[in-house]
């Protein structure tokens, strides 16, 4: 109750199905308007996931930004994504980024830097002069 103050409760809580929340907790969370979502039976790692995604934003995100309003939490997260995706080197994927990038060679020209996320992250990419 004192987690929600002033009508601020969010709509879903996601949470595992350990047996220390009970049925009291249930009911508490309802009566809040919270619609509960428990993890899927069986699934242990299921919550590991979820917390690697969060640490990963946070570490390399939400930790170095001042997030504004819903809207500006949301463009954040959408280009956070795209370097994620597009620009970021992974070791398991042999130095490639998961969208796979094609290697470029010097006759390209010099190497540039592309800052993404306002500077906080940086894509390096060849380019004639």
């Amino acid at each position: 109750m004192n987690a929600f103050p002033w009508d601020t409760a969010p709509r879903f809580l996601i949470r595992d199905r350990d047996r220390a929340y009970g049925y009291a907790f249930s009911e508490r969370v309802k009566g809040l308007g919270i619609r509960e979502i428990r993890t899927a039976l069986r699934a242990p790692t299921m919550n590991a996931f979820a917390e690697r995604l969060i640490g990963t934003l946070r570490r390399e995100c939400f930790d170095h930004v001042i997030v504004l309003n819903q809207r500006h939490a949301q463009r954040l997260l959408g280009e956070f994504r795209d370097w994620y995706n597009q620009d970021r080197v992974d070791l398991a994927l042999g130095k490639d980024a998961p969208d796979h990038r094609a290697i470029e060679p010097p006759e390209l020209g010099k190497v540039v830097v592309l800052p993404r996320l306002g500077g906080l992250h940086h894509r390096y990419s060849r380019r004639a002069a």
